[in-house]
């Protein structure tokens, strides 16, 4: 009885820090999700900038060298 009352801590156990692991990674999702948004509005905001400057086309968005 005793190795079956330690099995189910262990499986207690590993049940609790693998929710707590999923809530983790889903609160990474969409701070990550969030973040990847305001990236690409500050890249945006930086284009238009670059060009409302006279600037040429940012690096970022031409194409490389066909070689």
């Amino acid at each position: 009885m005793a190795n079956s009352t330690h099995l189910e801590e262990q499986i207690a156990h590993l049940t609790r820090t693998v929710e707590e692991l999923s809530d983790i990674v889903a609160r990474q999702e969409t701070e990550l999700a969030q973040i990847t948004r305001r990236l690409a509005m500050l890249m945006e905001r930086e284009a238009t900038r670059e060009l409302d400057a006279g600037g040429t086309v940012p690096l970022a968005d031409q194409r490389p060298p066909h070689w």
